[in-house]
Formats: structure tokens, sequence, C-alpha cells
């Protein structure tokens, strides 16, 4: 083996799947029972951190930057003069065990430029995964970039080898992907998710009556879009998370801030790279509309299309609608309670469960963990004090900026000059 020219293809290819943000916490429980290597169970594997702080790693590199196509976004794109190359299937499954042999990952993450066509580059994907299991009894965590356009009888493989699937859509809307990737069509993305989903279902059923029926994406599916690449609002971007995730059962969307790599008239200047507060705005939201029992309409709308800047969407619907409030919270309900600012579902379940043996006031919700510094302007409890006072929300959003800790503002200020 040739070890400067793989460790050549690795800086390449490993630097080329850095754009590519849709492999993060598994959720699979793939055991090892062979005496074989890894095991995705336990603690779980992702490419950064855990909820614990534990930082879990996986190898995420391209099978190949090689591709037909000349998507405008893509650093990988026909036209772009860079430094090519591309694996062998053999490479790949080599470097990952070495490298999970040295403890230095404990999952693979693979993606590939399309070479030839969709169905040559995912059959090339499916055979690393198979390799894997099959050849070096490897059960750690594995997940695999399907290919769009690819055939239904290759995404079936490619969910019996991997733990989780993901299928990119790169841009929220279609008529943005047909300004930016005019060779693509968006049922091409589309068709295999769909695939996916149908056969997750048939496993689920299937696995109530046989036992033993081989595990299919037992981690799910997931996609990634692009932010700021043409001209989506925030609804825009979230109405279309929205869709996915209730059309085809996605595990997650991610939003993945624009990075100029290319010149092109079709594209934001080179400078105009997306503020990471953005995409944290983003991913607030996506939790709000899937653990909070918010809509997106409520969130955004035609009045309030992007999301505001300086706080958080909870924060910023609040202060849009305190005809709501205050919330008294020994009465609310669970999904009223979830609305306050300040209160995650962790607090709301230790109020209810606390109210239980006696009404709460400000040390008691102190104690739980409640963010006062933000919810106090939206309850009350068993105190005669109500520090909304009859405000308005400017001031209300003035004082809780004011009142927040040091690190807090220091935060923010860091936050706004990426508008700068």
């Amino acid at each position: 083996m040739n070890f400067e020219r793989i460790k050549e293809k690795l800086n390449i290819l490993a630097d080329a799947a850095k754009y590519d943000v849709s492999c993060a916490s598994s959720g699979s429980n793939r055991t090892n029972t062979t005496k074989g290597l890894g095991n995705s169970t336990g603690m779980g594997i992702c490419h950064s951190y855990t909820e614990d702080g534990r930082c879990v790693s996986l190898l995420k590199i391209l099978l190949t930057n090689h591709c037909i196509y000349d998507c405008a976004y893509c650093v990988s794109r026909r036209s772009n003069d860079i430094k090519r190359a591309g694996f062998k299937i053999q490479e790949v499954v080599d470097l990952t065990i070495n490298f999970y042999r040295r403890n230095y990952i404990e999952g693979l993450f693979l993606s590939s430029g399309i070479f030839k066509s969709p169905d040559h580059t995912m059959e090339r994907l499916v055979r690393v995964a198979k390799k894997l299991r099959e050849e070096e009894n490897f059960n750690g965590y594995i997940h695999l970039k399907s290919i769009p356009g690819c055939s239904d009888e290759l995404m079936y493989e490619a969910g019996l080898y991997a733990d989780r699937l993901s299928v990119n859509i790169e841009i929220p809307t279609v008529s943005g992907l047909k300004l930016l990737a005019p060779e693509k069509e968006h049922k091409d993305f589309t068709k295999p998710m769909l695939k996916v989903k149908n056969e997750i279902v048939r496993y689920k059923n299937e696995k109530r009556l046989i036992k033993n029926t081989p595990k299919y994406a037992p981690a799910g599916q997931s996609t990634q879009m692009i932010v700021g690449a043409t001209g989506e609002t925030d609804k825009d971007i979230m109405y279309s998370a929205t869709y996915y995730y209730k059309t085809y059962s996605m595990k997650r969307v991610y939003y993945s801030g624009y990075v100029p790599v290319l010149e092109d008239s079709r594209l934001p200047s080179l400078t105009a790279k997306v503020p990471m507060l953005r995409e944290n705005r983003l991913y607030q939201t996506d939790w709000l509309l899937r653990f909070y029992g918010f809509a997106v309409n409520e969130l955004l709308n035609d009045d309030h299309p992007n999301l505001d800047v300086d706080v958080d969407p909870k924060l910023s619907w609040a202060l849009r609608n305190l005809h709501h409030f205050p919330v008294d919270v020994n009465k609310a309900d669970k999904h009223v309670l979830a609305r306050i600012p300040g209160l995650g579902m962790r607090s709301v379940h230790k109020i209810i469960n606390a109210r239980r043996f006696r009404k709460l006031n400000w040390d008691h919700l102190k104690k739980i963990g409640v963010a006062l510094n933000r919810a106090k302007y939206f309850m009350i409890c068993d105190s005669r004090n109500w520090e909304r006072r009859d405000l308005d929300a400017d001031r209300i959003k003035g004082l809780i900026l004011q009142n927040s800790t040091g690190k807090f503002r220091n935060q923010y200020s860091q936050q706004l000059s990426l508008f700068n």
C-alpha cells in the first residue's frame, strides 16, 4: 500500500466532506454479539458532542470528489478547478478498521461525489458498508450518504448495512434547486427518501411477527438544507423542514449555513458568509416545532418571515403575544408551561411533579432550575410579586438583555458582530 498516496487522498477527501453536517447522534442500537469489532450501543455515536459533553468521533470522508454534476453551491462541482481524488473500496475499509483499532474513531460517515452515474456511485458506497459488516465483522456506527437518483434496490441494500441513511435536499425550495442545480430534479431526492421510509415501516411490521428480521436503517434517515445560498426566508426553510419531517419521517433536518467557495452570479458574494447565529436560531425553531408543540405559523409568518437576531424564537413569540401571559405555574397544563420563555421541558416536568405536593413560589422555581431572568416576566406563582408590572414588549426585552449575565452579554455581542 502506498501510504503517502493514501494520506494525500485522506487530506483531500476529508476536507471535502466538511461541508456536510448531516451526521450526528446515531440513535442506533446495533449490538456486538459475535466478538467482532465495535458496538454502537450504550453511549451512542456522533461526530461532535453528546449531551453530557463527551466528544465522539466518526471517520468522515468522501469516497471521491469527482462529480458529473455542476451544482453552483458545491465545492466538488464539475467545473471547479480543484485537486481530485478517489478511494478504492478496500482502502476505505482498511482506514476504518485501522482507525478504529487505534481508538481514533467509533464509526464511519461516508459520502461521495457522483461519478459515472448515481447507481454506480451508490453501489460502491454499499459495498464498503457490506465489507465492513460481513468481512470485518464491524458493529460500529455507519452512516451512508445516499445518492439522489439511485435505484430502490440499492437503497434497500444500503439500509441493511448502514445505521442511518441521508439524502441531502441541499436547497430548501424547488425553485432554488432549479436555479443552482439545473441538472438535478427534485424527485431524485424525494424518491430515495420515500423508499427508506417505506422500508423502515415494513421492517417494524415484520419485526412484530418475525424476531430475527434483518434490521433496516435502525437510526432512520436525515437530510440537510443549505441556508443562505438562495433568497429563502426562515419561514420558507422551516415550512420545508416540517414537510420533510411529516412526509418522510425524518429523524433530523440539519441546517448548514452557506459557505462561499466559488464565484458565481447565481450565488451571494464570496464575502457573504451566513452567520452561525442564523443556523442556531433555525435549530432552536426546529426544537420548538418538534418538542414544544409550536406550529410554524406561530413562530414565522408573512408579518414575521425571519427569526429575530437578538432573542431566541420562544422569547420572540412571547413578546409578540403578551396577551397569553402571565401563566399561573401552579395551574397551567404541560403545553402552556412549555411556552413560557426560560422553561425547558425538564423544568416543565419538574414543576408538574412538584406542585402535586405544594404550591410553588419563586424560591421553589429557582431550585428547580427555571431561568427566572426571562421566565419571571411571563408567569405568576405562589407569591404576591409579579415581575412584569404591565411592561410593554420592548421594555421586557430590554430588561432581559440588560439583566443577563456577563457571559451571555459577551456572547450576544459576538453574535451581533457576525452581522457587521
